[in-house]
């Protein structure tokens, strides 16, 4: 358990969207039943940290939150809707070296389509043209593909490069966390235009040589999330990395492996324990027999980053391989 090195943090299930693949909004906590910041004391030094939610900047306490975790943190990340754009921007002046992305769905109709959110690509994208203007340089969006979006893939990543923006992707999942259980794609044209994407990303036109490569990382990890939208069977992703490379901890202080099982499976309470003693105890020893069984097959980032870094090689190789292909104008090798 020592190697943890990840700590995704859901400071609230609160959400002023209304997502159709993400039913949080639908389960809300309360203010008064949310973890104090101090508690994040806790934690140790050196984690990469994930703030998350619901949508973490309607805490109003989410300033000392970042005041704790911002000198102890390796990186901090914020997972926002980027609608309350001047607290964003607040936090990016004030902690500069902070990772921020803000989610979309698509472009204007289908992102505020699927989010149930009023001007929410709107205010989206004001949050990232206002943060180019701070000193925070780790920005950009992410996106989760659906049966719904996936035709704006490949617009959204050509409007990433054009504001100089990272892009993030992510694939519908059901579990505990986002309270669904019927988010699948199975279609023929989520795959083309899928494809189209990760060649985009094999073939990028970023200026610079360290972007260019991020992509073709991010193109590696796409591998996963292409053989899940065709349904493969388990087995061609890394081992889950839930408890041995990350956890989380849900708004009650609650920690657990990950945000992928149907269930909960919860080791320990931040606020009734030291993080040590969770993460070493009896508990997360039986809970980690119960990931290495698991069959859920989620392709994640916090996973393959982990595998990634471990065995530089095989991204490496498969990247040369399909960028030849690409070339070549032959299909890619998801193998």
């Amino acid at each position: 358990m020592k190697s943890v090195k990840q700590g995704s943090l859901i400071v609230t299930f609160r959400c002023n969207a209304k997502c159709n693949m993400c039913n949080i909004w639908q389960h809300q906590t309360h203010p008064d039943e949310e973890i104090d910041p101090s508690f994040y004391e806790k934690l140790p030094d050196g984690l990469r940290i994930n703030i998350t939610g619901g949508e973490a900047t309607i805490r109003k306490d989410i300033d000392r939150i970042f005041e704790i975790l911002y000198p102890k943190a390796a990186l901090l990340e914020l997972s926002t809707n980027g609608y309350n754009t001047e607290k964003i921007v607040e936090l990016a002046n004030k902690y500069p070296n902070i990772l921020i992305r803000v989610s979309v769905e698509g472009l204007p109709h289908i992102n505020d389509t699927k989010r149930g959110l009023v001007n929410g690509f709107d205010h989206a994208l004001r949050t990232m043209l206002e943060l180019k203007k701070t000193k925070c340089k780790n920005i950009g969006f992410s996106v989760v593909i659906s049966p719904d979006n996936y035709r704006d893939l490949l617009s959204l990543y050509e409007l990433c490069v054009a504001l100089d923006v990272e892009l993030g992707n992510s694939a519908v999942h059901n579990s505990w966390y986002f309270h669904k259980h019927d988010n699948q794609i199975v279609s023929e044209d989520a795959l083309r235009q899928h494809e189209l994407f990760v060649k985009a990303l094999l073939t990028s036109k970023r200026r610079r040589w360290k972007d260019r490569l991020k992509d073709y990382g991010r193109a590696y990890f796409n591998r996963s999330i292409h053989r899940r939208l065709r349904g493969d069977e388990a087995g061609y992703r890394p081992a889950c990395g839930a408890l041995s490379d990350f956890f989380f901890i849900d708004p009650w202080g609650n920690v657990s492996p990950c945000n992928g099982s149907a269930e909960e499976w919860i080791i320990g309470n931040i606020k009734e324990d030291t993080y040590e003693n969770i993460i070493n105890s009896d508990r997360a020893r039986e809970v980690m027999e119960k990931v290495k069984s698991c069959k859920r097959n989620c392709a994640f980032i916090v996973t393959e980053r982990h595998d990634m870094v471990r065995r530089p090689w095989v991204p490496i190789m498969w990247v040369i391989k399909n960028k030849w292909r690409t070339w070549r104008g032959k299909d890619i090798c998801w193998d």
